[in-house]
């Protein structure tokens, strides 16, 4: 059975940093391809970053050099660090992943930003 669970979110003010997690299970975490999304009530879901098994990484034009995704293989953990958070950025991230041809998300885990 395939579990992610992020953690991490909370409320910052604008400017401020978070560091997301989301630890992964049931999965080949060292050859999967992961990837942390953030969705809007009345938006859709959008990828927000995404890392491969060898660590190369893509992201989305908004993030603009504020965030960065890595991976600890060794704790199959996925981490997003954001910094110079937005009020704009208010939303909740999940971590996803494709496996077998099904995707996974986890259940979300809710950033607040002040202005």
């Amino acid at each position: 059975q395939v579990y992610l669970a992020d953690t991490g979110g909370g409320l910052v003010q604008s400017g401020g940093s978070l560091r997301l997690s989301c630890s992964a299970s049931g999965v080949n975490f060292k050859i999967s391809t992961m990837a942390w999304y953030r969705q809007t009530p009345g938006k859709e879901r959008e990828q927000v970053a995404q890392i491969t098994a060898s660590g190369d990484t893509t992201y989305a034009d908004f993030v603009k050099g504020r965030f960065t995704i890595s991976r600890d293989n060794a704790r199959n953990t996925l981490y997003l660090r954001l910094d110079s958070l937005e009020p704009e950025d208010t939303a909740v991230y999940y971590c996803q992943t494709r496996y077998y041809g099904r995707d996974f998300w986890g259940r979300g885990t809710q950033v607040t930003v002040s202005a």
